[in-house]
C-alpha cells in the first residue's frame, strides 16, 4: 500500500492549511513536512472531510434504475403513459420506467392504461418509494400472475419485482460497480447495501472483479436472517472492505402509497398498514440478536416508530430505525436512550412535502424531525434510499440545511439541521480527521460555508489509503 501525500487542504470547515501524510490505509501526520517520496494529491487550498457515507443504498436496483425510462416528471398516470411514448420499444421487450409519485395523482394507474398505450407489451414502472409496481397484463402473463388493476403494492410489489426478468449476474455486477464508482467520484468511501438478495455473496463475487470503489455493509434479508445465523455471520464481521451488517425488517409501508402506520387515520379511515405485528417484530429482535446480528428496522409512519421504539426496549437493545419519516414528540428523546439510530435520508423530504401536507395535514411538524432528533440526543446518519432518491450525499447535506431544494421557502426550518451537524451525519458520525483515523477521505474544491452544497466539486477520494477518484 503505498503513501499518499494530501498537500495544501484545509482541515475541516474552519481549519488551518495542512499536508496530510497516509500510509498503510492510516493518517499518520498532519502538519507542514513535505511529501517525501510519497505520491502527492494537490488540494489548492480545497476542504479535507472524513469520507462520506450512503447508510441505505439498494445497489442493484440503483445500478438498473439508471438504465430504465424516468417518470419523475409525471404529474399522472396520463403523463406516464406520454413519456413511455416518446421512447422506442422493441416488440417482446420488458419495458421498464422508474420514478413516478401517484400520491396527489388526479387519476389513478391502471394496467389497461399500459395496454391501450402499448397492446401487448410487458411493461413494470416501479414508483419512486419502490412500494408500488405498475404491470400492464402482458407483464402479469410474464410472472404468471393476475390482478384486478395492475398496481401491486408492498409485499405483493417486492415478491413480484424479484420474479421479473433481469440481467444475467455478470451484467448486474458490472452496473452495481458502475454506480460505486460514480459514488466514489461524488466522495463516497461508504454504503450500506439493503438490496433484497444474498449482499455478502454478491459483494464477494463483485470484489473478484477487482479493487471496490467503496467499503460496502451487506445487510441481510430478513428471508436470509436462518441462512445468516446458519452461516455463522454476525453484525461487523469485517473481510477487507465488506462487513456483515444488521437484518433489515418492515414495520410499515411508506408515505406515497398512504401505507405507513399511522396513529391518526387517513382520509378514508384507514392507518395504513403494519407489516410485522409487534410480538412477532419482539420475537425475530431476540432471535437475531442472541445470534450477534443487530437490526435495522424500516419504520416511516409514527405508530411504527412506537411499536420499533417499544421493541428496541423490550429487548433491550439498540439499533436502527430507517427512515423515521413522522415521530411523536415524545418518541424523541427514546431513540438517544436507547442507543437506536436515526438512520435518515433527507432528499425525501423536499420530494415529499406536498404529499406530506396532503396525507398528513396536521401533522408535519413531526415529519422528517432532523432538527428535533438531534436536539433529542439522537444520533443521525445519512443515506440516500436510492433509487428512492439518487445516490448524491451532497444532497442530503443541501436538504438537511436548507429545508428545501427549489424556489419555494424552507418547508418546516425549524427541523433544519446545523451544516456541522448535516456533515457529520453524511460521514458516518465522523467530524473530523487526526492522526490515526482510518483514511477515508474526501478533498472538496469548496468553501462548505458558502458553497452550493448541490454541486460541491470533489478534487479526490481516497478510500483505506487509496485512490478511487
Amino acid at each position: 500500500m503505498s503513501e499518499l501525500f494530501l498537500r495544501d487542504v484545509r482541515l475541516g470547515l474552519d481549519g488551518p492549511l495542512v499536508g496530510v501524510r497516509i500510509d498503510g490505509g492510516r493518517v499518520t501526520a498532519i502538519g507542514d513536512d513535505g511529501p517525501g517520496g510519497a505520491e502527492v494529491v494537490d488540494g489548492d487550498g480545497g476542504t479535507l472531510l472524513p469520507g462520506l457515507v450512503d447508510s441505505h443504498v439498494h445497489c442493484e436496483q440503483w445500478a438498473a434504475s439508471r438504465r430504465r425510462i424516468p417518470l419523475e416528471s409525471a404529474n399522472s398516470a396520463a403523463e406516464v403513459v406520454g413519456l413511455l411514448l416518446r421512447h422506442e420499444h422493441r416488440p417482446g421487450e420488458l419495458v421498464l420506467g422508474h420514478g413516478f409519485r401517484d400520491g396527489l395523482w388526479p387519476d389513478t394507474p391502471h394496467k389497461d392504461l399500459l395496454e391501450r398505450a402499448l397492446p401487448g407489451q410487458a411493461v413494470a414502472l416501479f414508483s419512486a418509494d419502490l412500494h408500488t409496481l405498475w404491470l400492464s397484463p402482458a407483464a402479469l402473463a410474464l410472472i404468471g400472475r393476475e390482478h384486478p388493476t395492475g398496481v401491486l403494492l408492498e409485499n405483493d410489489c417486492m415478491s413480484a419485482t424479484a420474479e421479473l426478468p433481469s440481467a444475467s449476474p455478470e451484467v448486474v455486477d458490472r452496473w452495481v460497480l458502475e454506480a460505486a464508482e460514480a459514488a466514489a467520484a461524488l466522495g463516497v468511501t461508504r454504503i450500506a447495501d439493503y438490496e433484497y438478495t444474498d449482499t455478502v455473496g454478491a459483494w464477494q463475487r463483485r470484489r473478484e472483479l477487482g479493487p471496490l470503489p467503496t467499503r460496502v455493509s451487506c445487510v441481510i434479508a430478513r428471508y436470509l436472517l436462518d441462512t445468516a445465523i446458519a452461516l455463522g455471520r454476525r453484525t461487523g464481521d469485517t473481510d477487507g472492505l465488506l462487513s456483515v451488517g444488521p437484518v433489515k425488517v418492515f414495520v410499515d409501508g411508506s408515505l406515497n402509497t398512504r401505507t405507513a402506520y399511522c396513529h391518526h387515520a387517513y382520509e378514508g379511515g384507514d392507518h395504513g398498514l403494519l407489516e410485522l405485528p409487534y410480538d412477532e417484530l419482539v420475537a425475530l429482535m431476540r432471535r437475531a440478536a442472541e445470534h450477534g446480528i443487530s437490526l435495522a428496522v424500516h419504520a416511516i409512519g409514527d405508530h411504527a416508530n412506537t411499536l420499533a421504539l417499544d421493541a428496541f426496549e423490550a429487548v433491550g437493545i439498540g439499533g436502527r430505525i430507517e427512515h423515521a419519516q413522522l415521530v411523536r414528540a415524545e418518541d424523541l428523546p427514546r431513540f438517544a436512550k436507547l442507543g437506536v439510530v436515526a438512520s435518515v435520508q433527507p432528499a425525501h423530504q423536499p420530494d415529499d412535502r406536498d404529499v406530506a401536507d396532503r396525507h398528513w395535514a396536521s401533522r408535519t411538524a413531526d415529519a422528517f424531525p432532523y432538527g428535533a432528533l438531534l436536539s433529542a440526543g439522537a444520533t443521525l446518519e445519512f443515506g440516500s434510499d436510492a433509487p428512492v432518491a439518487p445516490l448524491d450525499p451532497w444532497d442530503a447535506i443541501a436538504s438537511a440545511v436548507a429545508r428545501t431544494d427549489d424556489e419555494r421557502p424552507a418547508w418546516h426550518p425549524e427541523q433544519a439541521l446545523p451544516l456541522e451537524a448535516a456533515l457529520r451525519a453524511a460521514s458516518g458520525g465522523r467530524g473530523t480527521v487526526a492522526v490515526g483515523d482510518v483514511a477515508d477521505l474526501v478533498v472538496v474544491a469548496a468553501d462548505l460555508r458558502t458553497a452550493d452544497l448541490r454541486s460541491v466539486p470533489v478534487t479526490a477520494t481516497v478510500l483505506d489509503g487509496r485512490r478511487t477518484f
